[in-house]
């Protein structure tokens, strides 16, 4: 079966992207579904994680505060480090498994930090979500309802564009219309279809 990595930078529609790809009945992995799962509660990596930054991550719920963590994360690299180490690999075994387990014909495994966490090992093909820096900036600040400062630390925090462009295999440019990315995603639906069927992975993609 084909395995196809989603990643790109935040704010990059990634998720639109992911959702138009199950319109096509196609397996979806989501590892920030995964993430979420990881950190209950009732959850081995939620209390290494309080264990490691402490009662302030916590919320009032007894729950992950999200918020916190990650103010925490994005304002030191060495925290970011350490909750990488907490959560990657166990996220990277939650993958290798579902995917494992996939039955259609290809499967997307949506991985907002494919290249940072070096996962592409995974994946048979890397599909990135790209958009204009400009326009990334101002959708982000308008979806998390944060400062330009704040928007570029978290756009920094993450693997630079260039080298995000170098290791794909498939660009879906979102600067356009919803129609224009329903376009590039079917092409690519049924590109990936071709691809899974004849399990001829080193065709070259449409462009």
């Amino acid at each position: 079966m084909l395995k196809v990595g989603l990643t790109g930078g935040v704010a990059s529609g990634k998720s639109t992207v992911t959702e138009l790809f199950s319109q096509y009945n196609i397996a979806i992995i989501d590892a920030d579904i995964i993430a979420k799962e990881l950190v209950a509660p009732d959850q081995d990596a939620f209390k290494e994680i309080v264990q490691t930054f402490g009662k302030t991550v916590v919320g009032f719920d007894g729950s992950l505060n999200r918020q916190n963590l990650r103010k925490l994360i994005f304002s030191d690299p060495i925290a970011k480090q350490k909750l990488e180490n907490i959560l990657h690999p166990r996220i990277r075994q939650q993958l290798l498994q579902q995917s494992q387990d996939c039955t259609t014909i290809y499967c997307i495994l949506a991985i907002p930090l494919l290249v940072e966490a070096n996962m592409t090992d995974i994946v048979d093909r890397v599909v990135v979500t790209d958009i204009d820096p400009a326009l990334q900036l101002s959708r982000l600040c308008q979806r998390d309802n944060i400062s330009e400062k704040e928007a570029l630390n978290m756009i920094n925090s993450q693997c630079n564009r260039q080298h995000r462009m170098t290791i794909s295999d498939d660009v879906i440019v979102n600067n356009g219309s919803l129609d224009s990315l329903k376009q590039r995603v079917d092409e690519l639906h049924h590109y990936y279809h071709t691809l899974a069927k004849n399990i001829s992975y080193l065709l070259p993609a449409p462009r």
